[in-house]
């Protein structure tokens, strides 16, 4: 018995959604267009059959230039069809085949017919194929056609041709230009769309004249804008104007009138555009704020969902987390008998502005102080210096806009919270989203259980991304509010047992993460559970993550006993990546922890059996280091630093040089790693291209790397015996822009060999240089001696060499001296016609810069992760400490750049504690920098804060000869502009030591 038809349809219901293209080939494709070349058309087969071609093309497949070139031609049979609808499917089809140029002559005049059509619909489709598919030269000749589109009556017309030389004004923006009339023209017209689009174009138009931009602003807010369309672009551009002159005007901002009358606009898309237009101003004023926030209110009551999501996501964006006022202060120690951290930088701190309109001081990295510390609010308006006890606040930044754009001025919208709690319960997950963050952000301590209590019933109706966000937010009011940490880990521990993809649950664990690194109190309670949800985490990248978290913070515990269980058991029950995990933090307890080695040794001596041979040679490893074998005895400062300190090589540096290494009777050397990596500029980042190298290198940088160097050094026969490259200095100038010949040197420091590398390049086209060198006169530099040099053959024009010029020096002495140097070679005439030079040649010379060998040159910038932690393992043994008086100064920072360009260090960054960007986190520079700046406070060193009176700054750098040195500079300025500077140094070689004195002494 035959189903009835709806019987298939119900079937349907549970299957996925019907798709027409489903299955189709680009060969049956292009079987059918054979259609096009019926004597017959058939208008609905054949859109059917553009239809899918289209398809294909949208989806990526690419069709070979034969198969284009044949769907092309069939197309353009199609002309002859009077059918709208196939009309349209045509133009679609030759806009997306992009069409040669010799296939455009084709349908060029059929595409012009069609755009002096009385068609309307004919003209305007065939305006935006021509601007397509035609180049400059077609474009000249339609120019005219073009003008009288952009000002006919028939918007579709008009709004065709405008938007086409939006697209043309990319490829051929001349031609564009001289049509501002018609489009000024254009801008007044009645159309919605016109307008909107003319407005569009014009501004493109003048985009790189800001007067000319600011006089189109200024013209159109009279109220001659009358496209709801036109107008949102329009307080774009104002709002354009008025942040490029925020730094040039004072008094009223320009256009803010303007701003604050759209807010009373009929059309709600240009209410709400002026209205955040007006949050996100920098330095708005709470009047001026006031209007928008009105109608950002108004619209969270609205009954259309875009309108009430829009709403609460501007006022999301702009509330602070810390009632108004950021400010990130530096604080510093200033007496080191009364602190376990001496001299120098131990935290970085947020100010926050309190409820009763004080200013509390709190913590930020680490716990330094054991109160708050509360300032009026009008300290933050100028540059802070507060005295408390022994602490200096000795930098401060107001706004730190990096976070959100308006993030000023929260207080004034706080009426708005009634109406934003009332979306909570909102069907549109995403509105109540934004609304539960908005809360989290804006909420008081007291508000925080009641918060909570809505947010769990609200957790389990949203996807796991609307989760991400409320976690987030959590986390900030964790932060803001450390007293109610309790509540708000043990939320977080509860919705990280509950089902979630992985995305989610990093976003747990990175936030109670964080949460035991800034709040102490929190941190037994938070890894007892992090270690409950590694018994049951189904995701190897956590679970290895934590175990890795465990091991750095677990020992430091009261109790880390308690955690051997949590972290054994994954030695049985987790997978190979995991097993090998949980041993290496079995032996970090082992080594921090000499109460817990017995019993660390006997569960590491279990693991020796395992299957998998990671995990084996992990446990041999630390039970052999670690004194496994015999007599348990306390881990030594060496063996620590070895098993689990920073890896103070980069590791690109480090695969380079393990792939050049050549197996040999000598074993791989370490030091011999380069530390030092020369980043790659950015243009050959975006345009990677072949480039000459070796001795054919171009003028415009060195090799990529410091090996690219040495391999060039070493496969000079005169240089061969130097040993060891320790550093090559950046290009240094030695001949002005535009001359006739280029040449900048580059200084390679060997140990007992300085050798300069000239750059050369010839700007002449009619000359070919040969035998090309440099004679350098030594004669002020009293410790060097020239004892190898290599010249040029033949440098040609604009094809860049090299010529070498080597010196000897006394082993051990950081030798400084200047050489004056002269180019020397011959030149040859070349015949422009036949580019062969003659066979005659003239002695000629070139007189270059002269050139310095410093101190800093001896130097290598090298960072440390840690700077508190490198000096203090160091110790006071290896430390040298004087005073110096560097005369008058304009401020301190002139003195900080100049003593750090004298010794050439690295300026490290202040890091308050032990805190370190998770192990674990994506390594993102956004997510990074936020942590670094506002959970772990960093600041590097070397920025001075205006007008600050005192100042430290730290230094790290490798000496030659591979000898670490640590610098700590203090620095101090009398009303007499005269600089005090007291210099700590730390090396273990302490002529070195007293080197770096030496060189400040006499600098």
């Amino acid at each position: 018995m035959a189903q009835p038809l709806v019987k298939k349809d119900d079937d349907h219901d549970d299957e996925a959604e019907y798709s027409p293209f489903l299955g189709i080939e680009k060969g049956a494709v292009l079987q059918e267009a054979r259609v096009f070349n019926d004597p017959q058309l058939d208008p609905r087969r054949c859109s059917q059959v553009i239809t899918k071609l289209l398809y294909l093309l949208n989806q990526g497949d690419s069709f070979t230039k034969t198969e284009a070139t044949e769907v092309f031609f069939s197309v353009t049979k199609l002309f002859q069809s009077k059918d709208f609808g196939l009309r349209r499917m045509v133009y679609l089809i030759i806009k997306e085949l992009s069409p040669s140029a010799d296939e455009v002559i084709i349908v060029t005049s059929s595409l012009m017919k069609d755009m002096n059509s009385k068609t309307d619909m004919y003209r305007a489709n065939a305006i935006r194929v021509l601007c397509r598919i035609t180049d400059g030269t077609l474009l000249t000749q339609i120019e005219r056609y073009l003008k009288q589109a952009i000002v006919d009556k028939n918007p579709v017309v008009a709004s065709a041709a405008l938007v086409s030389g939006i697209h043309l004004l990319q490829t051929n923006p001349e031609i564009v230009k001289r049509w501002s009339n018609e489009v000024q023209e254009a801008v007044q017209s009645r159309a919605a769309l016109v307008q909107f689009h003319a407005l569009a174009l014009l501004q493109q138009i003048r985009q790189n004249d800001r007067l000319a931009v600011s006089k189109l602003v200024t013209s159109l807010t009279r109220g001659t804008v009358r496209s709801p369309l036109a107008q949102c672009l329009l307080i774009r551009y104002a709002t354009q104007v008025i942040r490029e002159s925020a730094n040039t005007q004072t008094g009223d901002r320009p256009f803010y009138d303007f701003l604050e009358s759209c807010l009373r606009h009929k059309a709600e898309m240009v209410i709400f555009e002026a209205a955040r237009a007006i949050t996100e101003l920098s330095g708005v004023t709470n009047r001026e704020l006031t209007p928008a926030i009105t109608v950002l209110q108004l619209f969270l009551s609205s009954s259309k969902p875009v309108l009430r999501f829009a709403a609460v996501r501007t006022l999301n964006k702009g509330y602070c987390s810390c009632k108004g006022v950021c400010c990130i202060a530096l604080v510093v120690f200033q007496n080191a008998g009364e602190s376990d951290f001496g001299d120098g930088v131990v935290g970085t701190f947020v100010l926050c502005p309190s409820e009763s309109g004080r200013v509390l001081f709190t913590r930020g990295a680490c716990e330094i102080l054991n109160c708050s510390i509360f300032i009026d609010v009008d300290y933050l308006k100028r540059f802070i210096i507060i005295l408390f006890g022994n602490f200096h606040i000795i930098y401060a930044d107001h706004g730190l806009n990096i976070l959100q754009v308006a993030m000023t001025h929260p207080m004034a919208v706080t009426n708005c919270n009634i109406d934003m709690e009332s979306l909570i319960s909102d069907q549109n997950r995403s509105i109540a989203t934004l609304a539960i963050t908005t809360l989290l952000k804006t909420g008081n301590e007291s508000s925080v259980d009641r918060l909570m209590k809505q947010i769990t019933n609200f957790m389990s109706d949203i996807a796991d991304e609307f989760k991400i966000v409320v976690v987030e937010a959590i986390r900030s009011l964790c932060l803001k509010f450390p007293l109610k940490y309790r509540s708000l880990m043990n939320f977080l521990s509860n919705i990280l047992r509950e089902e979630g993809g992985f995305e989610y649950k990093k976003a747990i664990v990175d936030s109670i993460v964080i949460l035991i690194r800034d709040i102490p109190e929190a941190k037994e309670s938070g890894l007892l559970h992090l270690c409950e949800f590694i018994e049951d985490c189904e995701f190897t990248y956590l679970s290895t993550q934590i175990l890795h978290f465990l091991g750095i913070e677990g020992p430091k515990t009261t109790d880390p006993s308690k955690y051997i269980r949590y972290i054994y058991n994954r030695v049985h029950l987790e997978n190979a990546t995991v097993r090998a995990a949980a041993v290496s933090t079995l032996a970090k307890f082992g080594a921090m922890v000499d109460a817990l080695k017995p019993r660390i040794f006997v569960l590491l001596r279990r693991c020796i059996f395992d299957s998998d041979d990671e995990v084996r040679d992990r446990t041999t490893l630390y039970l052999s280091t670690l004194g496994g074998d015999g007599e348990v005895v306390e881990t030594d400062g060496d063996t620590k630093t070895f098993l689990f300190g920073d890896l103070d090589i980069p590791l690109l540096n480090l695969e380079t040089s393990l792939k050049n290494y050549e197996p040999s009777e000598e074993p791989f050397d370490i030091d011999s790693v380069p530390k030092e990596v020369k980043s790659q500029p950015l243009a050959e980042k975006k345009a990677p291209g072949k480039k000459p190298t070796g001795l054919g290198a171009p003028l415009a940088g060195p090799p990529s790397t410091a090996d690219a160097y040495e391999r060039l050094l070493s496969s000079i026969p005169e240089f061969s015996d130097f040993g060891k490259l320790f550093k090559s200095s950046a290009p240094v100038e030695l001949t002005e822009a535009e001359t006739e010949y280029a040449v900048n040197v580059v200084k390679h420091i060997f140990d007992r060999h300085v050798v300069f590398q000239y750059n050369c390049t010839n700007t002449i086209p009619e000359q070919l240089l040969e035998n090309v060198s440099v004679i350098v006169d030594s004669s002020e530099a009293d410790n060097f001696a020239e004892v190898a040099s290599k010249p040029l053959r033949s440098l040609p024009y604009d094809t860049p060499g090299q010529t070498f010029v080597a010196f000897e020096k006394p082993e051990g002495i950081t030798a400084v001296g200047k050489f004056s140097n002269t180019l020397r070679f011959i030149v040859k005439e070349v015949d422009p016609t036949t580019g062969e030079a003659e066979d005659d040649g003239v002695e000629d010379e070139y007189q270059l810069e002269d050139l310095e060998v410093v101190a800093a040159d001896y130097m290598m910038k090298v960072g440390v992760s840690n700077f508190r932690n490198a000096w203090e393992s160091m110790g006071d043994d290896f430390e040298h400490v004087d005073e110096y008086g560097l005369g008058p100064r304009e401020n301190l920072a002139e003195a900080v750049i100049a003593v750090i360009n004298l010794l050439g260090m690295q300026p490290c960054e202040a890091i308050a504690g032990e805190v370190k960007v998770p192990f674990y986190w994506s390594v993102n520079a956004a997510d990074v920098l936020i942590y670094c700046l506002v959970f772990c406070g960093v600041k590097g060193t070397e920025v001075v804060a205006t007008n600050s009176r005192s100042h430290t700054c730290l230094l790290s750098g490798v000496f030659l000869g591979n000898v670490r040195v640590l610098v700590r500079l203090q620095f101090g300025i009398h009303g007499s502009r005269d600089v005090a500077m007291k210099l700590a140094v730390r090396s273990e070689d302490e002529a070195v030591r007293d080197t770096i004195h030496e060189i400040v002494s006499s600098g």
